[in-house]
């Protein structure tokens, strides 16, 4: 049986992968974070177990089992089986694996920023797939936003960046208000 994986960040904007048979899916007992590592010199997400919370994000199938290429963009994360925790649509309940950072996390000291142009790519997929009140509850269930986001938007570092619809601009802008992040250049 064909195994899938459940992205959470960056996985659900479709653009960013050749993944398909994608559906939404919510996962019970989690949450997203901020995260920032020895090796990274940059912040980026990952999930850890949260009793209180649920996130939303997608599934899609890795065809043949081949999960070298996927391992080697979610480089630094471990591959956990939550087959039994995710709740989806798909018949026979296959095997699905969530990338979380388990090791090396290092949360003393600077925040590691963010990159506004990883954040715009979360944004935009989150606003495609669950609509503006699923980019609510994004940054709703996500943690640690205390890190400073790099406004990279004019001249975009993540490798995987898109190009945002005026609406989708203003959401991650309304939400990096509300919140009030921590904008550098």
């Amino acid at each position: 049986m064909t195994p899938y994986f459940f992205g959470f960040g960056s996985l659900v904007n479709t653009a960013t992968h050749t993944y398909d048979q994608t559906q939404p899916a919510s996962l019970p007992g989690w949450r997203r974070t901020w995260i920032q590592t020895h090796a990274h010199h940059l912040a980026f997400l990952s999930a850890v177990p949260c009793p209180q919370t649920e996130i939303e994000g997608l599934v899609a199938a890795v065809p043949n089992a081949n999960w070298v290429a996927l391992d080697l963009r979610e480089t630094g994360y471990d591959r956990l089986d939550i087959s039994e925790q995710i709740n989806h649509s798909i018949e026979n309940k296959p095997e699905v694996s969530l990338y979380s950072v388990r090791q090396n996390v290092d949360m003393q000291g600077t925040r590691k920023p963010i990159l506004l142009s990883y954040l715009d790519v979360v944004v935009q997929g989150y606003f495609q797939v669950f609509g503006a009140d699923g980019v609510e509850r994004f940054f709703e269930t996500t943690a640690a936003w205390d890190h400073p986001i790099i406004d990279d938007r004019n001249a975009p570092r993540y490798p995987r960046h898109q190009t945002l619809s005026s609406q989708e601009v203003e959401l991650t802008n309304h939400y990096v208000t509300a919140k009030e992040l921590t904008l550098i250049e």
